[in-house]
């Protein structure tokens, strides 16, 4: 058997696994990718706590619904930055006696606390949606709501940026999940602005309940996203078949592999890990079946960073218990 362990640096592909950014030299120290995925949660609860208070006072002075909505969507942010800043936290510490896949489900854990915040907070705003459609109220002092979604805009975005630079040098899933939420947050504002406009200037005062409904179904949409990913890693989900197919090409392109089998794969958080048995030729030494297996390890490592990869070599031709599945 032979096993190893890469590290940062990825992007996301469209079925949301990690794949090579600029291959293996490019990757940053563990270290400095910690302190930079600490400092970009220590940036986003602090963001969210300004707008927190921001947009608190702004609602208190235009009872707005739609308002009302964005405070609620922050105060969700902040709580699951809150929970994203200790799960990177632990997430990070190397693998111990007791935890020897290291601490990478504490990212999907606190998915799932997001997941529960974001659709608890999303209940309550529709309820305050439905009374204000039966009874709609005019918006006062609009002017104010605008003033502090846009300087919301502002905030987030520059927030926004700051986690995109971390994820391009990290490969952070955590980080880059936060940051999808707070590209969120900048149409969510955007939408709340329309709805001010339109029931402060132009006397539609259905637009502001209205508007809270679509940002409504615009959380449940992501907290729904959260909720599958962070199932499926605690559940040990395989990769995307395109991924395994990948694997079991890079292995069997090397002239020494003759047949790949059992092939499983996992993710846990910021790593993945990957193990299967390759079949070469029976006569070689076991020396140079150490060698072979190194070469295709390090190919599939370069291809999948923040990977574990471990292979079992076998002679070909021997009759033992396979994996069907």
């Amino acid at each position: 058997m032979q096993e190893n362990t890469t590290s940062q640096s990825a992007r996301e592909n469209e079925a949301g696994r990690l794949i090579p950014d600029g291959g293996a030299g490019r990757l940053m120290p563990d270290g400095e990718a910690g302190r930079l995925m600490v400092a970009a949660t220590y940036a986003s609860v602090s963001i969210a706590v300004v707008l927190i208070c921001a947009k608190l006072g702004a609602w208190a002075l235009t009872d707005s619904v739609s308002l009302l909505s964005s405070l609620i969507d922050s105060l969700v942010d902040a709580a699951a930055s809150l929970i994203n800043l200790f799960a990177v936290r632990h997430a990070l510490q190397p693998a111990d006696t007791e935890h020897r896949f290291g601490h990478g489900k504490a990212e999907s854990l606190a998915g799932l606390g997001q997941a529960a915040f974001i659709a608890g907070s999303g209940l309550f705003l529709l309820l305050a949606a439905i009374t204000r459609i039966s009874s709609p109220q005019a918006v006062e002092n609009g002017a104010i709501g605008i003033a502090v979604m846009g300087v919301s805009i502002i905030l987030t975005i520059g927030l926004v940026g700051f986690q995109s630079y971390v994820v391009r040098r990290t490969g952070s899933v955590a980080i880059n999940a936060d940051s999808l939420h707070y590209r969120v947050d900048i149409l969510v504002n955007v939408a709340v602005i329309v709805s001010l406009l339109l029931a402060g200037y132009g006397g539609w005062d259905l637009a502001d309940p209205l508007f809270a409904v679509a940002i409504i179904v615009y959380m449940s949409i992501g907290a729904r996203k959260i909720f599958k990913q962070s199932l499926h890693d605690l559940m040990d989900t395989e990769f995307p078949s395109e991924d395994r197919k990948l694997i079991r090409q890079i292995a069997l392109k090397h002239p020494k592999v003759r047949s790949l089998h059992d092939m499983r794969t996992r993710s846990s958080g910021p790593y993945s890990f990957i193990q299967f048995h390759i079949e070469m030729d029976r006569d070689i030494t076991l020396l140079e079946a150490h060698e072979i297996s190194d070469e295709v390890m390090y190919e599939v490592e370069t291809a999948f960073p923040n990977t574990e990869v471990l292979i079992h070599q076998d002679p070909e031709g021997i009759e033992e218990r396979r994996d069907h599945l």
